[in-house]
């Protein structure tokens, strides 16, 4: 019991001092037979392929990139294939510049080519870091004709057409990018853990006591997921709909702030009861972080609302799979000493400590863990 308490434990606390998945994002836009385009790569994932960091002082300068640029453009498009009618069309890389993100610095190239015919439509070959980082991912928006397209380029899927998927090839991969989000967004799934902890348990005469029945647990769940879906559709609606924008720094402050707290009030009780309230208030707030992943992927102009919408469908499905795992181990543990004292207790200090260091971290600009 004890082993299997301190490695879900030892999970939590790897998961939740990883960085943020890999993505690069490319702009591709073709007028007749001319291509022109700008590729974001972050800093990070090509000081790990590249060691960018000559002096090793954990901070990569504007010198140390400059002194690198051929070997990143080289890196870069050794990677990245553009054909059309099964003919190469070669890009270079006029200007290579630096942008900041709201995860870090990238290095921002800015493409240019010309293929053989206009005609057909474009193949695109996307290898970027695969073989160091299965889980990165390429987010490719397309323009053409006035058209917009979102691609998304991962291990399983690095070789695709330009503008030939259907509609619901476009809501496939929102949903799948909308799981894939909150299975790696490490401070939602903190605060929703911070949320289910004490869902199998009754605050009674001071103390936490076992919940009778598993049917009173999964109606307290099903209350909490389901205010916390509702308020982050409507933020998440709102702010990627454009009628809605707030500072990327307080937003992602505020999440941590919600970690924090959520986490606390499992310690020192001060909402037991009607926890469904927090998690819709705090819910309006992480809808605005869902919003920011959301924008960094792209949403086409010609299926909005199929896209936002196939989002969404996507989160509420990793979140759901998170409580299927999370509900019955913590139901059968709920009476035990260990459980209260070690999972609930323990676990929600270190979670809140962990979320203390995020907030701190966004709200003063500041790189307290590094690695």
């Amino acid at each position: 019991m004890k082993r299997l308490v301190a490695l879900v434990l030892f999970c939590i606390a790897a998961v939740a001092w990883a960085h943020k998945p890999s993505d690069s994002y490319l702009t591709l836009e073709r007028n007749d037979a001319a291509i022109r385009g700008q590729w974001d790569i972050a800093l990070r994932d090509l000081d790990n392929a590249l060691g960018l960091d000559a002096n090793g002082d954990g901070e990569i300068t504007w010198g140390e990139v400059r002194a690198r640029h051929a070997d990143i453009i080289a890196y870069a498009l050794a990677r990245l294939e553009v054909a059309a009618g099964g003919t190469a069309c070669p890009l270079r890389v006029d200007e290579q510049l630096i942008d900041q993100h709201s995860d870090g610095a990238y290095a921002v190239l800015k493409l240019a080519g010309v293929c053989p015919q206009p005609g057909p439509a474009l193949a695109v070959g996307y290898r970027l870091f695969f073989d160091l980082d299965p889980m990165h991912r390429g987010l490719l928006q397309y323009v053409e004709a006035g058209h917009n397209h979102s691609v998304i380029f991962s291990a399983e899927a690095s070789a695709q057409t330009l503008g030939t998927g259907t509609a619901w090839d476009q809501l496939a991969a929102y949903v799948h990018e909308g799981v894939w989000h909150i299975w790696l967004g490490f401070d939602h799934i903190l605060f929703l853990l911070s949320l289910l902890l004490p869902a199998v348990l009754l605050r009674r005469g001071g103390s936490w006591q076992p919940a009778a029945s598993f049917r009173a647990a999964f109606i307290d769940v099903a209350k909490i997921v389901t205010a916390f879906t509702i308020a982050h559709s409507i933020t998440l609606s709102l702010a990627a709909l454009g009628l809605v924008a707030l500072p990327s720094r307080w937003i992602e402050s505020a999440i941590a702030l919600s970690v924090v707290l959520a986490a606390i009030n499992n310690v020192f009780p001060v909402v037991s009861h009607g926890r469904w309230l927090a998690a819709f208030g705090f819910g309006l707030i992480h809808g605005f972080g869902f919003a920011s992943a959301l924008k960094d992927l792209g949403l086409p102009t010609g299926s909005l609302a199929l896209s936002l919408f196939g989002f969404n469908v996507g989160v509420e499905l990793g979140q759901l799979a998170i409580v299927c795992a999370f509900l019955p181990l913590a139901f059968a543990l709920r009476a035990t000493w260990a459980y209260r004292r070690v999972v609930l207790a323990g676990g929600s200090v270190l979670i809140a400590a962990i979320a203390g260091v995020w907030l701190v971290e966004r709200a003063f600009d500041l790189r307290l863990i590094t690695g």
